[in-house]
């Protein structure tokens, strides 16, 4: 097995020499800067960046601006991987990567409101905890010898992260559940300690499941030879489905009380509609009808669900009615 190969003959991606020598660090030395730390040679020295000959390593190549890997999400329609709705490349330092794909999924991290008595309580689609360390999971423990992309596909149901290269040889699926830990790219989760992106080794995936724990869903995790994946369901989810299948209930039931119509309503719905709005005494002149038939009527209309009532916006003291 290639992997197994990889993982075992002692050569690590990050601590080769990169091909590339001509790299630049702006975006690493500001977030280095930000933090308080040195990013001199001696640092990259220890750091892993440059070699015992002097020279890059992949490490350097995957925190510069010359890094040759990205980082694709993916927005689709509906729960199946048809329709797009947005897409975006990060590419960069994998620092750089990080940070904007977070901020970008977050943008489409619903938050619903919900109220125990007069307390409003915001809510996001997706904890945001799990989401952080889901991406930091995806980008530190991926397998950089292989050039495809780190891939997040958003769902409306869920969010998939998908890294290449599979769970690190001797490890399983269980053993990481209980937290053990063995990173595929020790230098590069070093320098993401350091920069208090990740708290401790082994923790991430427990805090994943951790902030589903008072929810009735949770994660699951699919390993697979030469690829991880790591998937978040929506925690409300199950109400969007009930909504929808309120709101097409509702629609039959309009469909059905259409067939009813009487003529004198279509009229009314036509006038209505070419007026963006018409008050009771507009209607009774357009029809030619008395007062109590027309409010007969009106209140038909709205028991079927087929107008709906609103204060005037320009005379507060009267009422449009607009085809629902």
């Amino acid at each position: 097995m290639v992997i197994m190969i990889k993982e075992t003959d002692g050569d690590s991606y990050e601590k080769l020499r990169s091909l590339n020598q001509n790299l630049t660090f702006n975006y690493t030395e500001q977030i280095f800067k930000e933090n308080n730390l040195v990013f001199g040679l001696s640092q990259k020295k220890t750091l892993g960046l440059v070699g015992e000959d002097d020279l890059y390593t992949n490490l350097a190549l995957l925190l510069s601006e010359q890094c040759n890997h990205t980082l694709k999400v993916a927005v689709f329609e509906g729960i199946e991987k048809n329709i797009f709705k947005d897409r975006k490349e990060f590419k960069g330092s994998l620092l750089k990567q990080v940070t904007e794909a977070f901020e970008f999924i977050n943008l489409v991290n619903k938050t619903e409101a919900t109220f125990e008595g007069l307390i409003r309580k915001d809510e996001r689609d997706y904890p945001v905890e799990a989401i952080r360390e889901a991406l930091l999971n995806a980008v530190i423990h991926r397998e950089y010898s292989f050039s495809g992309s780190t891939l997040v596909n958003i769902y409306e149901d869920r969010i998939e992260f998908v890294s290449l290269g599979g769970i690190v040889y001797g490890l399983s699926l269980d053993s990481i559940m209980l937290g053990v830990s063995q990173s595929r790219n020790e230098k590069l989760a070093n320098i993401f300690y350091r920069l208090h992106l990740i708290e401790a080794y082994g923790t991430g995936i427990r805090k994943i499941f951790t902030n589903y724990e008072r929810y009735n869903i949770k994660p699951t995790i699919k390993a697979e030879v030469g690829a991880f994946q790591v998937v978040l369901p929506n925690i409300h989810y199950k109400k969007i489905e009930e909504k929808l299948l309120v709101d097409n209930s509702l629609n039959k039931n309009i469909e059905k009380n259409i067939t009813k119509i009487k003529p004198l309503y279509m009229d009314i719905l036509n006038f209505v509609t070419d007026k963006n709005g018409a008050t009771r005494k507009e209607i009774e002149e357009y029809i030619n009808l008395s007062q109590t038939r027309v409010i007969t009527l009106l209140k038909e209309m709205l028991e079927l669900n087929l107008i709906r009532k609103e204060k005037d916006k320009i005379d507060r003291r009267s009422y449009k009615y607009y085809k629902k």
